[in-house]
């Protein structure tokens, strides 16, 4: 079993040589899993934390209600060969309080898509990242591509602030039927479960028509959505770097949807083809 510490200092004691970090909140999958293995031979000591974080939700979000499955947890990271899960406590990662702690601004960027949708959301988690990069002082952090815009913008982060720590995004693992894994699927009946599945099989749609063009991606997405039943909160096409997309090359699909009580986000790469292509 991976050595479990709870304060810096226990974390301090325990770490030695090189260092990667997978922060998760725990209730971990096999997506989680698939991010230790790949961090595993980054470095000599491979450290999971696990702490739900509390300024990453607004009040009315599901905070009391994220799963917590701590010694399931442990046994994934077990299997993967993680050396330390750092499981702290709210008042070691935040010691002046939530209400007095100093956060991180993550900028215009955090304004769209998720951020207007939750806009105090990137500030937490961009504040506890940064928090846990300080304590751990990894040498690199593996996160998975599910969540996109706030893999962009930890990258983002890293390299503006200076904090050293090479940040490397991972493809989303998925479900037999594309759905991509996340803790919160388990709150999805079997009906919603289906409706779902048309997430995933969007953005297979989206691809199939990138080389007609942005405005064929986002029609042919949409219909599959609007098909099932699925009213998305956006579904957008950016540049790899979430500005806009440019026809020629690689630009991101993204979908935020609620399926049910659950709000379930996605996005692929779509290779655009240029502009004396679309409309064909």
């Amino acid at each position: 079993m991976p050595t479990v510490v709870r304060t810096a200092a226990e974390l301090r004691a325990a770490t030695s040589g090189t260092v990667a970090l997978v922060p998760t909140m725990g209730a971990l999958h096999d997506g989680h899993v698939s991010l230790m293995e790949y961090a595993r031979p980054l470095a000599d000591t491979l450290v999971v934390s696990i702490f739900v974080n509390p300024t990453q939700f607004a009040p009315g979000e599901d905070l009391d209600a994220y799963p917590r499955t701590f010694d399931e947890d442990l046994q994934r990271c077990d299997e993967a060969g993680v050396d330390l899960v750092f499981a702290p406590s709210v008042e070691e990662m935040y010691p002046a309080g939530l209400s007095d702690t100093v956060t991180v601004d993550p900028g215009p960027l955090a304004t769209i898509l998720e951020g207007a949708q939750r806009p105090t959301h990137f500030r937490g988690v961009l504040t506890v990242v940064a928090k846990l990069f300080g304590l751990v002082r990894p040498d690199v952090a593996v996160f998975g591509e599910k969540d996109y815009q706030q893999l962009t913008l930890i990258r983002l982060m890293s390299r503006e602030l200076c904090l050293g720590v090479e940040v490397v995004g991972c493809p989303t693992v998925r479900e037999p039927d594309g759905l991509a894994m996340s803790s919160r699927n388990r709150y999805l009946s079997a009906t919603e479960r289906e409706r779902a599945a048309a997430i995933s099989a969007a953005l297979r749609a989206g691809v199939d028509a990138g080389p007609d063009g942005p405005e064929a991606v986002l029609h042919a997405s949409g219909k599959v959505l609007a098909d099932a039943g699925v009213d998305p909160d956006y579904l957008v096409l950016t540049s790899p770097d979430l500005g806009p997309a440019q026809p020629g090359r690689e630009a991101r699909l993204l979908v935020a949807a609620r399926v049910g009580q659950p709000r379930l986000l996605d996005n692929c790469a779509v290779p655009l083809g240029t502009a004396k292509n679309q409309g064909k």
